[in-house]
């Protein structure tokens, strides 16, 4: 009773904040206000400890929709975590962890911002491991080592901020932009958001964080962990324009999308397949975010926390019902035995897919058409249009496995839509992602855009989208049988379902050599010299010279008293000699 009043309280307080901040958002974007405010937590002999915050319409914006997200994730919690005997501490996990996001987006200041940062990584860990098993524990490792390292790129952007006198980067970033330390500080900074976000070569801990529980996940991928870089990113875009960082930045980040699409047409595991759509949103964002449209990655970021937070819930609810199943391939037909949750997830994938008139239409088709019309290479533009193509495509390929094909799973499943908590929640998130695309596309853009294209790139977008949908329906019938068939084949198909073989390299490849170097260490030093010219090999020829003396002296007079004159006469020369 006490966890339902816990999830209770917290989901009523968070939607109630959420709407406040939404209304203030709209009041600050209606009269372009920004406050800007200083907090002294402590004054001690004319030195103080100084906490600055700044509110504008965006990080109001922004946090309206994480406490929205993260109070449906509680509440859907309530029975999805039902028989976790440790609910209430599940729960206080995700409020820090959404103080933590808060923490983050509303610090104009390096020190708070890590503050956020580091509760973050601390708090995810702490989620990634909380069913406590081997895999889970291994998850959580790569987790934390991962961003550990965007942690130190972090500490040492602090440490470069020093040259300035302020941590308050909103002072100076505009003026001091083309100094050398703002340059490192930039790539400091960008080190950072692409650990904290996952892009290639830290993308094997995106994956791996599937052993959390599913509204976790939820959140996770949705509006909190995984979007940090981006906001982060979307704070110091003007460091990135027309920089050698930001062509490099478009390079990186359009390529974990490419990867990340290839990769979730080859996997099975549902979970990991919405992850690894994640991974490409993500890249999508940060290529857009680097080409200098910050406010468009801003809006993509807040479209896709809707959807796919829907689309983990839904996900949940399907591994709920088939007994903590998660391979697709035991799945099928599910939208006559649970169509509530069917429709929710099949309204979800459209509006990843970027359907017209779903939350992700008014932002993908946004991005690609300023794609088309801005100044760039062909390399980058095929990765845009062939990561959108394979968007659909999983998206299609994981309907006809859940959705439409035969039921493959075991007798004893008791498949129904009965969990009327759970479907509260995505009923939430339903309506958001239907009406949030055009609702947020009237507020931030009051002006429309005049994008005028010839009528073969107008259609490019539709047209890779249709075959992208029957690519991935030949996937789902033919690669089984070619896997089957051919072994290059197959080795093509694990290439490309293990991310490029990333997470081997992330674990393997990077401990292989500490402990190869380490065994050779044991080997030559502490099991070798150390214990020739140390103890062991001393105690040994103690032992051989305590042996000899005694066959020297075991039962020999003669032998004693001849040692015994030598030994008087080498003394009386060395009195004669002194």
């Amino acid at each position: 009773m006490k966890f339902l009043n816990l999830c209770m309280i917290s989901f009523v307080k968070l939607m109630l904040i959420s709407l406040l901040l939404f209304f203030m958002s709209l009041y600050f974007m209606l009269n372009e206000m920004t406050y800007f405010l200083e907090w002294e937590v402590v004054f001690i002999n004319s030195s103080s400890i100084v906490m600055t915050f700044l509110f504008d319409w965006m990080c109001l914006l922004f946090m309206s929709f994480v406490l929205f997200i993260s109070s449906l994730v509680i509440f859907y919690s309530m029975e999805y975590m039902s028989l976790d005997k440790n609910i209430n501490r599940f729960i206080l996990l995700v409020l820090m962890f959404v103080l933590s996001m808060m923490l983050l987006i509303i610090s104009p200041n390096l020190i708070s911002i890590l503050l956020g940062w580091d509760g973050l990584g601390l708090v995810s860990y702490c989620l990634v491991i909380y069913f406590q098993n081997v895999k889970s524990y291994n998850a959580g490792m790569l987790t934390a080592l991962s961003n550990r390292i965007g942690d130190v790129a972090f500490l040492l952007a602090i440490a470069w901020m020093l040259n300035f006198g302020s941590w308050n980067y909103v002072f100076f970033i505009e003026v001091m932009k083309m100094s050398y330390e703002m340059k490192i500080i930039a790539f400091l900074i960008v080190l950072a958001a692409m650990t904290k976000s996952a892009q290639i070569p830290f993308s094997s801990w995106l994956p791996a964080a599937m052993a959390a529980p599913t509204p976790v996940s939820a959140l996770v991928h949705s509006s909190t962990l995984v979007t940090a870089g981006v906001y982060l990113l979307i704070r110091f875009n003007i460091l990135l324009m027309d920089t050698i960082l930001g062509k490099l930045m478009l390079l990186i980040s359009g390529l974990t999308m490419f990867m990340a699409g290839l990769g979730a047409n080859y996997e099975f595991d549902l979970k990991k397949i919405i992850a690894l759509s994640t991974l490409s949103q993500l890249g999508l964002m940060m290529s857009i975010l680097s080409m200098g449209f910050y406010k468009l990655a801003f809006f993509h970021l807040l479209t896709h926390a809707l959807f796919k937070a829907l689309l983990f819930m839904c996900a949940g609810s399907i591994i709920h019902n088939m007994n903590n199943f998660q391979d697709i391939r035991y799945m099928g037909s599910l939208m006559s035995f649970m169509p509530l949750t069917s429709s929710c997830f099949n309204i979800a994938n459209l509006a990843l897919c970027g359907m017209p008139f779903l939350a992700g239409f008014y932002s993908k088709d946004m991005i690609l058409e300023v794609v088309s019309l801005s100044y760039i290479n062909y390399f980058s533009f095929f990765l845009y249009f062939i990561s959108t193509g394979l968007t659909v495509s999983y998206s299609f390929r994981l309907v006809y496995y859940t959705m439409t094909d035969d039921l493959n799973c075991g007798p004893l499943n008791m498949l129904n839509d009965e969990g009327w908590i759970m479907l509260k929640g995505m009923f939430g998130l339903l309506i958001m992602s239907i009406v949030g695309g055009s609702m947020l596309s009237w507020l931030m853009f009051s002006s429309n855009y005049m994008i005028c294209l010839p009528m073969y790139l107008k259609l490019l977008t539709l047209f890779v989208c249709l075959l992208g949908g029957i690519m991935g329906y030949l996937l789902s019938n033919v690669s089984l049988y070619f896997c089957n068939k051919s072994y290059n084949f197959y080795k093509m198909s694990y290439f490309l379902g293990s991310m490029w073989l990333m997470p081997y390299i992330s674990t393997y490849g990077i401990i292989n050599i500490p402990l190869n170097f380490g065994y050779l260490v044991i080997k030559s030093f502490d099991q070798g010299w150390s214990e020739y010219l140390g103890g062991q090999n001393l105690n040994l020829k103690l032992i051989t010279y305590s042996k000899i003396n005694m066959i020297f002296h075991n039962n020999s007079l003669k032998i004693y008293f001849m040692t015994s004159v030598l030994w008087i006469m080498f003394l009386l020369n060395l009195l004669i000699f002194l």
